[in-house]
Formats: structure tokens, C-alpha cells, sequence
């Protein structure tokens, strides 16, 4: 079975599906004129702005997004990226990252058109938009799937990995403890999640930041040669005297164009559902605010753990680069870290599955869910399925097909920003 999966996970995640990722990038980039290059303007003019409903607030809506898309992968995953695609995986990662800026303004300013009490996200505009109404329960089924898998237990078997190594739990206690947390916020709705996210995100990653900065100054001089390795390597300059071969070029790209979109899940689709619960509705609004997210994850939070491997981690771990400032903590921190992260995105893919579980079953059986998703994603404490981590990027692939089809054919209703 397992064969199996992994054949379907790399015909999926072949370079036809990354490919067609960054083809639709780069077509809305040039569309919307380069928007990636407006966000910090438009950050600079923002001001505090009252919800128009019943919806969440801007910074509330925000964290609950990035906290989605920011989980153990933001750690552990760029460091797997280091050790097997080398330091120029890194510069393709800001490269998937740059394009997937103009995708998820994109997927929000339709989600904002198109979105009712009845479709949300890109189940609005392939309902609507397309009046592809199969193409959309396709979509919110791979969506259901990929929270329990990917947003629920993939997770808290990453933590549980992480938290064993310093402190010796029985498995069902842990598992129960994680069941009852996930449902005592899950079970308050969009406001309780909103509001843990609000909470917990910005001071796990400020605290992770500060470490972080720490690790650059006790080893200051290292940094520049940390960028330009990303950048000599990316191309294969700095190996080409020792006979890079094609085949090690191609897996730095894939490593890091891959991991890319793996961090910030742009084009998937999670973002204008997430991005659906804010009281403002307006298009351009939320497809601003989604783009400084990717930002956020990809070129600030990924390239930070990056840079601190490269210059501080010989064996390309983030756990001995944090060491030379934590000391004996550097374990209890990073599984506190792990735990904040892991927990904010299985609370924001709670969401996600949630309203995709919703559009397929009519508002019917929403509280059977919450406990569905609360026992998947403590069984990750349990047991370790290598099968349900593959079956995971099976559904996050398998939901980006449908959305990217409704983004190419829907072009021409996304509008570029416009300052107010």
C-alpha cells in the first residue's frame, strides 16, 4: 500500500504540478504588474480598521491564516531542505515564494467576489465562478482529507518526535490532553480559534526571532558567506569546478521550489478560505494581507532558520545552531516552539476542513467533525503512519488542480490593487 501511495505522490507532485504552480505565478505576476512589490506600502498605509460584520478582525484573520501555513515545516522542514537540497534550495524557495505572493492575491480577490453564507474560498468560484459545482465537492473533499492528515495529525506526530527527545510522556495521556485542547478552542468557532491564534502566534514568533538574532550576532561574521553560498549554489557556480552533474542541479531547484510551496501553501487554496472569516470583505484587502503572509513564512521565518543552520550548524541541525546561545535548553525551547506552531496550524486547518466538510454536507454534521478531526489529529501522538504523511500530500496536491484551473480560466476577473 505504501508503495503505492508514494507512486501517486510522485506522479501528483511531479514537475508538472510545481510547474504549472509557478506558470500560474508568473502569469498573475505580470497580470497584477508586479504586485509582490507594492506590500510594503501598503503596509505602511494601513490603519486599525473595525470588522464590517460578524466577522473576525483584520489581525485576528491574519494570525489564523499564518498560523496555518506556519507549522513544524517552518523548523524542521527547512532544514531537511538544507541537508538534502544544500543551501541553494533556499534561493528557488523565495523564488516559489515571490510568484505564490501573486497567486494568493489572486485566490483571496475571488474568493471575496464570489463568496456567500453558502460557498466559501475556491469552493465559491469553481461553484460559481465556473458553475463547476462537482469540481467544487472534489475540492472540499480533498480538503477535508488533507486537515485530518496534514492539518491534524501530520503535525502533532512532528511535535510528539520533538518532545520526546526531552521529556518522557505516556502516549494516550499526551493523545488525550491534545484531544481535549484541540476541542475545548475548536468547539468556540472561528472567534475562539481566531483569538487563540491572536494569542499564541506573535509571541512564539517573536520569541523564536529573538533567539534566532542571537545565534546571527554570536557568529556575525559567517552571515554574508551564509548568502552567498544560497546564491552561488542555487545555480550550481560554486560546484561546477567539482563536476556538478544535471541530476544534482535539478534536485537543489526541486528541493527548494517544492519546499516553497509547501511552506506557505500558496495556490493550494487554504488561504482565501481561512481568509473568508474576516469581518472586511473587501478583495483587495485580503489578497494584501495573504501576500504579506507568504512573505512572512517563506522570506522572513524559513530564510531566518536558513541562515542560522548556515552559519552555526555544521550538520545542518537547527538544534545545534540555537545550541551555542540556549545551551541545555535549546531542546525544552524548540519543542515549545514546535508545540505553538504545530497547534496554531491544526486550529487554522480545522477551519479549513471545517467549512470544506460544511459546503459538502450542507451545514449538516458539523459537531461529529470537530470531534473527528480532535481524535485524527491526537492519534499523531500514538502512532506514526508514514502512509498518512504521503496520503497527506496527496490531498494537498489534488486540491491545487482544481483551484489553479479555476485561477487560469478566471484571469480577467482579478483586478490589481489599488491605494485608497
Amino acid at each position: 500500500m505504501e508503495t503505492f501511495l508514494d507512486k501517486v505522490n510522485s506522479f501528483i507532485w511531479s514537475g508538472g504540478l510545481v510547474g504549472l504552480l509557478l506558470l500560474t505565478g508568473a502569469l498573475y505576476t505580470i497580470k497584477l504588474k508586479g504586485i509582490q512589490l507594492r506590500l510594503v506600502s501598503f503596509l505602511l498605509g494601513q490603519r486599525r480598521e473595525k470588522p464590517r460584520n460578524a466577522g473576525l478582525s483584520q489581525r485576528k484573520t491574519v494570525c489564523m491564516s499564518l498560523g496555518a501555513a506556519m507549522g513544524t515545516g517552518n523548523i524542521t522542514g527547512v532544514a531537511a531542505a538544507l541537508a538534502y537540497g544544500g543551501p541553494g534550495a533556499i534561493f528557488w524557495m523565495w523564488l516559489s515564494a515571490f510568484l505564490g505572493m501573486a497567486l494568493v492575491y489572486a485566490e483571496n480577490s475571488l474568493a471575496a467576489i464570489y463568496a456567500d453564507e453558502e460557498a466559501k474560498g475556491p469552493m465559491a468560484y469553481i461553484s460559481k465562478g465556473l458553475g463547476a459545482r462537482k469540481l467544487a465537492a472534489f475540492f472540499a473533499l480533498m480538503c477535508t482529507g488533507a486537515s485530518l492528515g496534514m492539518g491534524g495529525m501530520v503535525q502533532i506526530n512532528a511535535f510528539t518526535e520533538s518532545l520526546n527527545s526531552c521529556i518522557s510522556i505516556r502516549p494516550l495521556f499526551l493523545a488525550a490532553a491534545i484531544f481535549i485542547l484541540i476541542l475545548a478552542v475548536t468547539a468556540g468557532g472561528v472567534q475562539r480559534i481566531g483569538s487563540a491564534a491572536q494569542l499564541l502566534l506573535p509571541a512564539a514568533a517573536a520569541a523564536y526571532t529573538l533567539i534566532c538574532a542571537a545565534v546571527l550576532l554570536s557568529n556575525h561574521s559567517a552571515v554574508p558567506g551564509a548568502f552567498a553560498g544560497i546564491f552561488s549554489s542555487a545555480f550550481g557556480t560554486k560546484q561546477a569546478a567539482g563536476g556538478l552533474s544535471g541530476y544534482a542541479l535539478s534536485r537543489i531547484i526541486s528541493t527548494g521550489l517544492r519546499r516553497g510551496i509547501f511552506s506557505n501553501e500558496a495556490g493550494l487554496g487554504s488561504s482565501p478560505i481561512l481568509h473568508s472569516a474576516a469581518g472586511n470583505s473587501s478583495s483587495d484587502m485580503q489578497g494584501m494581507w495573504s501576500m504579506f503572509e507568504v512573505f512572512f513564512d517563506t522570506f522572513f521565518c524559513c530564510t531566518l532558520t536558513a541562515v542560522v543552520i548556515l552559519c552555526a550548524a555544521p550538520d545542518m541541525s537547527v538544534e545545534t545552531a540555537l545550541s551555542c546561545v540556549l545551551g541545555r535548553l535549546t531542546q525544552p525551547f524548540l519543542s515549545a516552539e514546535l508545540c505553538v506552531f504545530a497547534f496554531c496550524t491544526i486550529i487554522g486547518w480545522y477551519y479549513c476542513g471545517e467549512t470544506a466538510f460544511t459546503y459538502l454536507t450542507h451545514g449538516r454534521f458539523s459537531a461529529v467533525f470537530c470531534l473527528v478531526f480532535a481524535a485524527a489529529a491526537s492519534s499523531g501522538a500514538v502512532f506514526s503512519a508514514k502512509s498518512v504523511w504521503t496520503l497527506s500530500d496527496i490531498f494537498n496536491g489534488l486540491m491545487a488542480f482544481p483551484n489553479l484551473l479555476a485561477l487560469i480560466l478566471l484571469c480577467g476577473r482579478v483586478k490589481p490593487y489599488k491605494a485608497r
